[in-house]
């Protein structure tokens, strides 16, 4: 009779592997338990929480004998703050826990061989400083009762509740000294901190970014109405004295997790601030995505050019293209590229990247990426010049494409798969949907061909992909041999 467990049992165990998000997993007597803040190798107590038929998540009440894996974290709230998942486990694990759960993915939801994936998979590429590589952060305010003062961090795992941090190691150490003073300011002027429990409203979040190549420095305050900003001269004289480069507000009245409003307004200073990948030059308005990592992306992009093997005389697409980061990355090696962008305002950032960078042969499309290659499609598809531009973007020679986590829409994927390129090259935020895609286009008649992951937010479980793809036509004339997995007769 298999022994089951129940609420507030106190249970000693080995870690023996990480979930998805982070959580050490162990097992008794089969019985799967996921702890916080356990790394793999450690032997502990622990006192399950919530009990389910074949597993529980548990509280870690001490670690009997810890894992040689297991590293002092560097910040003090590490344990508190839901930031970062991994920062007990030393950054070579890290980097092995990272490489292991994409091929894992691979295997598990792709149904691709592990010999093929070991064979094909190349290192991962390591974050050479694991801290302070973050160049955004977005801080939550909130009213401390017992100090009775404000108080900025972030929040604790799967809660609102905020986790005071007075300098996040993440990030660098200007962030901290103008939080410092933001707080002050907020105290002494007595401005309203928001509160969605008591219907309260003032400011809410604080976003800081910094543009490492030019050192500027971008402070975004975000307020639930216009009333609460008090005294906005002296922010500003404050502000100065630590060179803040641009000064704005946003509102954002709405009941919502979404931090930023539709719009935002420069009370100081310039409404963007600028940054460099490489030698390409960005400016960076508060509502602009861009890469919170600029040193890995460097590393990223530079791969997903290496994959497309650009001559330049290749057109080029690029889906879910943001502010045109990858895309200006490729202009500059194909003759041209297409991007497209979901959001009207990441549009109007990449054509004016492509202005401030002389770059004249990248044009840009607002719509979803599926809907818009899919109408291109419709309208070109009886073009048979292969001269014609027309022809050339229904028949791009490479695919590049980089969805959000939930990964590539079922019309995306087939309209690619209609297109037929030479060579697709997937950049992904999660190995997971990244596996369940992959799949799709191999079934469709491509063969992939390398994997790299790379390290883009360390300390998290976080872990970016970059894949090629080769069509299958063309991929027989360069690779030798044809694999099958185990589970299906299918060509990978």
């Amino acid at each position: 009779m298999e022994k089951t467990y129940k609420k507030d049992d106190i249970l000693t165990v080995t870690i023996e592997d990480f979930s998805e998000d982070g959580l050490g997993i162990g097992k008794a007597d089969g019985y799967a338990l996921f702890v916080k803040d356990t790394v793999v190798g450690d032997t502990c107590r622990v006192k399950i929480m919530k009990a389910k038929k074949n597993y529980a998540f548990a509280h870690l009440e001490e670690v009997i004998k810890p894992s040689s894996f297991r590293i002092s974290p560097s910040c003090e709230k590490a344990k508190a703050c839901g930031g970062c998942q991994l920062q007990a486990l030393s950054y070579e694990k890290q980097l092995e826990f990272k490489e292991t759960r994409v091929k894992n993915n691979l295997i598990r939801i792709g149904g691709f061989d592990k010999e093929f994936i070991d064979s094909i998979s190349e290192p991962i590429l390591a974050n050479d400083n694991p801290f302070r590589y973050r160049n955004k952060a977005q801080y939550p305010i909130a009213w401390d009762k017992k100090t009775n003062a404000p108080i900025a961090g972030f929040y604790a795992g799967h809660t609102h509740s905020v986790i005071p941090v007075k300098d996040c190691l993440l990030g660098p150490e200007e962030f901290s000294e103008i939080m410092s003073i933001i707080l002050g300011f907020i105290k002494s002027e007595k401005i309203p901190v928001y509160s969605a429990e008591e219907k309260r409203k003032g400011i809410r979040h604080v976003l800081l970014r910094k543009g490492f190549t030019t050192g500027e420095i971008m402070v975004c305050l975000v307020f639930s109405d216009e009333s609460a900003l008090k005294d906005k001269d002296k922010l500003i004289s404050l502000l100065k004295e630590k060179k803040v480069a641009s000064l704005s507000v946003s509102i954002n009245p709405h009941d919502t997790n979404v931090i930023m409003g539709d719009n935002y307004k420069t009370i100081y200073g310039k409404d963007t601030i600028t940054d460099y990948i490489g030698d390409l030059k960005f400016n960076i308005s508060p509502l602009s995505f861009f890469q919170v990592n600029p040193t890995q992306t460097k590393k990223l992009y530079a791969k997903a050019l290496e994959y497309a093997s650009l001559s330049g005389e290749e057109a080029v697409w690029d889906l879910y293209c943001g502010i045109g980061t990858i895309s200006l990355f490729l202009a500059k090696d194909a003759k041209k590229v297409y991007g497209v962008e979901i959001i009207p305002e990441a549009i109007d950032d990449a054509r004016e990247n492509a202005q401030i960078n002389d770059i004249e042969n990248a044009e840009f499309f607002v719509g979803k990426a599926e809907e818009v290659i899919d109408r291109i499609w419709s309208e070109q598809k009886e073009n048979h010049d292969s001269n014609s531009d027309g022809y050339k973007m229904t028949h791009p020679d490479v695919i590049v494409v980089d969805p959000p986590r939930k990964g590539c829409d079922e019309l995306c994927l087939s309209t690619m798969l209609k297109m037929q390129p030479d060579r697709i090259v997937y950049v992904s935020c999660d190995s997971a949907t990244l596996a369940r895609d992959l799949k799709i286009l191999c079934e469709g008649g491509y063969e992939l061909k390398k994997i790299c992951a790379c390290d883009m937010f360390s300390q998290s479980v976080h872990v970016e992909t970059v894949t090629l793809l080769f069509k299958l036509s063309e991929a027989k004339h360069h690779f030798e041999g044809v694999r099958f997995t185990k589970k299906e007769k299918r060509y990978v």
